[in-house]
């Protein structure tokens, strides 16, 4: 286990698969860290932190209960610091959620702003600085992850939105290219590929596929077309690999609003084949 100079003491325990971390004075389920628009917890590896995982929960979810996620125990297992936000609105119908562009009126805060202060105050308690930095999230949290990577491009290395992507109205283009990997499920009814509206029209779940154009228009995919698919099993990939700049992945699975199978495993694979 490694040490930190006082009070910067981190401690990790792992009883089978429950998972808890503490930062000093903060950071496990029972005791968030805090800066100045909101709570967010923090887990960190056995040895000097290579890098950073931060992952958004979905729309009424608790970020505390990341710290036991499979995303959680594999970034810990190779080596990242694992960082969950909390999403908080109290008067939003979902208390725990996030203010997705498009969606912005309807919120306190500004949560793009929110993640610039997490990711600065796990700077400065970790001392990871210039090490990668890969930002996930669900459903709505991956629709935060959209957002952030099309309006904020230099927050993080890499992004990996699952089941969320932008919302109505979406943009005509994003600041800068960037690299994502998106996962969908095919059967998904919560968050359609089409997406969905809600509140008589007024709200409208962006369409996965115009939000992929507005990529491929960012980072120079002039083929439009992916430069190649590929299958394994029951998933289904399509890959934009000889753009201008930036990349973009696109898993399909055939289940529902959820992950499939190993999808940490993988987005972490993905992830350090950008960063290696």
């Amino acid at each position: 286990m490694r040490l930190f100079a006082l009070p910067l003491i981190f401690s990790m325990i792992l009883f089978g698969k429950t998972l808890t971390a503490q930062t000093g004075t903060c950071g496990d389920a029972d005791t968030p860290c805090s800066v100045e628009s909101g709570d967010y917890y923090m887990a960190m590896p056995d040895s000097a932190p290579k890098g950073l995982v931060i992952h958004l929960h979905g729309a009424g979810a608790r970020a505390s209960g990341l710290l036991n996620s499979g995303m959680a125990r594999e970034a810990l297992a190779r080596g990242y610091a694992f960082v969950a936000p909390e999403g908080y609105h109290p008067n939003s119908r979902f208390v725990r959620n996030w203010s997705v562009r498009a969606n912005e009126s309807f919120f306190e805060r500004d949560d793009a702003l929110f993640l610039r202060e997490v990711l600065a105050d796990v700077r400065a308690k970790t001392g990871v600085t210039d090490e990668p930095v890969l930002l996930a999230g669900f459903s709505r949290g991956g629709s935060m992850v959209w957002d952030i990577a099309c309006h904020d491009p230099e927050f993080a290395t890499a992004y990996a939105p699952l089941a969320g992507a932008f919302w109505d109205d979406l943009p005509e283009v994003c600041a800068a290219p960037v690299m994502l990997f998106h996962t969908h499920g095919w059967n998904d009814r919560t968050v359609p590929l089409e997406g969905r509206s809600f509140r008589d029209g007024q709200v409208v779940q962006g369409d996965v596929w115009a939000s992929l154009k507005v990529l491929r228009e960012t980072n120079g995919c002039d083929a439009r077309q992916p430069e190649r698919n590929s299958f394994e099993g029951d998933l289904w990939f399509r890959h934009w690999t000889d753009c201008t700049a930036g990349k973009i992945e696109l898993m399909l699975h055939k289940g529902g609003h959820g992950a499939p199978k190993g999808w940490a495993t993988r987005m972490l694979d993905w992830f350090e084949a950008q960063t290696g």
